[in-house]
């Protein structure tokens, strides 16, 4: 009897985490991406469109290719790359286009100006500093002096062990109530 309640119970457990995982899986924003159904004439295009499209970033999206955007303006800026593709541009000169339209901000690798300096400097500054910290702490946990108290702190004084004395003796004959 306690297996078959236990087999329910289980049984009942599996039910809810697949349910939630297909209902998290159906509202994936990957589900939901534009599709395109239009193929352009040769292969070589095709495959420098996709990688266009992929390493260009949606002006209205905040953190999205054109790829994986269905908004009006990645669907235009997809018509526009395959138009330029079409023309003859290359993707030197697509990508030039388009940061003269909407600035760096469409692209996901920036170029290393002085306006974008602080993106390529800030992740080496900050995993120098996470090194030296680590570096920091263990050093300090090798030599002792690592998060632990001093010996000759670790005792009360007269006057602390007195009031602890007050405080142990007061809460049990008060029955734990304080006077604050």
């Amino acid at each position: 009897m306690q297996k078959k309640r236990i087999d329910a119970s289980l049984t009942k457990k599996i039910a809810a985490t697949l349910t939630l995982l297909v209902t998290m899986v159906a509202f994936l924003p990957s589900s939901y991406a534009a599709v395109e159904v239009e193929r352009l004439p040769s292969a070589e295009l095709q495959a420098r469109y996709e990688v266009l499209i992929e390493e260009l970033r949606c002006p209205k999206c905040q953190n999205q290719n054109l790829a994986g955007s269905d908004s009006m303006v990645a669907t235009d800026l997809r018509r526009e790359v395959r138009r330029l593709l079409e023309e003859g541009y290359t993707d030197e000169e697509i990508n030039q286009y388009m940061v003269a339209r909407y600035g760096d901000f469409v692209l996901y690798r920036p170029p290393v100006q002085r306006n974008t300096m602080v993106l390529w400097v800030a992740p080496g500054v900050f995993a120098a500093l996470g090194l030296l910290s680590l570096i920091l702490i263990v050093a300090r946990s090798r030599n002792g002096r690592g998060g632990r108290q001093e010996e000759e702190g670790a005792e009360l004084s007269a006057e602390e062990s007195q009031r602890l004395t007050q405080l142990l003796n007061g809460e049990q004959q008060g029955g734990g109530k304080r006077d604050d």
